[in-house]
C-alpha cells in the first residue's frame, strides 16, 4: 500500500473493511491542503483554545489542552503556526514529547452556534529563545508548528456548551440520525460508503 499525506496502512485496512476508500481519498482531494487559507488563519488566530496531540519517543500518546486570548495562536507563514507555552505544573508533557517527537496534531473547535472544526497535522520545535517570543505576553517557550497536512472536520456531533441535549446526528436506542449535508455536494455524493450495520442491528 502507498501512504499519502494522510493514510497509511492501517487507516487502509479500515477503510477496505468498511467500504470508505472512494471517500476518504476524494476527502484528502478535495479538502486536505498542506497550507493554511486566510479563513483557516482568521479561525485559529481568534480561538481561545485548542487541543495538542503528541507521543513521546516510543509512541505514548498525551493529549492537552491550550488556551488563551484570542491571537495567541498565530500564524506566521502559510506553512507555519506559533503558540506560547505559559506557566503551568511544571510536568511538561506535551513539550517533553516535542523534544523527543516533533510529530503533533492540533484541533481547533468552535462551539457555538456555527460549530467548527479544523485538524493540523505537522512538525514542531520548541525555543527559549526565539525572537517572536517577544510578541506573546507571559510566553516562558514559544512552539512552532510546520504544517503537514490542515483538515476540516465534519461538526455534526459538536454540542453548544450547556447544551441538554447531544446532536441530531449522535446514535441513540430507537433513533435515526439524519445524514449530514456533506454527504450530498456534489464532490462527494457519488462514493459516499453506505452506513454499516452495527452488532445491535441498527
Amino acid at each position: 500500500m502507498t501512504e499519502t499525506i494522510m493514510f497509511h496502512d492501517g487507516n487502509r485496512a479500515l477503510q477496505d473493511q468498511f467500504d470508505s476508500r472512494r471517500i476518504a481519498d476524494r476527502l484528502e482531494q478535495k479538502l486536505t491542503r498542506r497550507q493554511l487559507t486566510p479563513q483557516d488563519q482568521a479561525f485559529i488566530e481568534g480561538a481561545m483554545f485548542f487541543f495538542l496531540a503528541t507521543a513521546d519517543a516510543h509512541g505514548q500518546p498525551d493529549c492537552s489542552f491550550k488556551g488563551g486570548a484570542p491571537g495567541f495562536v498565530r500564524v506566521i507563514a502559510p506553512d507555519e503556526i506559533a503558540f506560547p507555552d505559559y506557566d503551568g505544573n511544571g510536568m511538561f508533557k506535551s513539550l517533553g514529547n516535542i523534544l523527543a517527537n516533533p510529530a503533533v496534531g492540533l484541533l481547533f473547535i468552535d462551539m457555538g452556534e456555527k460549530p467548527r472544526r479544523l485538524r493540523v497535522n505537522g512538525q514542531a520545535r520548541v525555543s527559549r529563545d526565539d525572537p517572536l517570543m517577544q510578541r506573546f505576553a507571559g510566553a516562558q517557550l514559544l512552539v512552532r508548528v510546520k504544517t503537514r497536512a490542515i483538515f476540516p472536520n465534519c461538526p455534526r456531533y459538536i454540542v453548544t456548551p450547556g447544551a441538554e441535549e447531544p446532536s441530531k446526528y449522535a446514535p441513540r436506542p430507537d433513533y435515526q440520525p439524519p445524514e449530514p449535508a456533506w454527504k450530498g455536494f456534489d464532490d462527494f455524493k457519488d462514493v459516499v460508503h453506505p452506513r454499516q450495520k452495527t452488532p445491535n442491528g441498527e
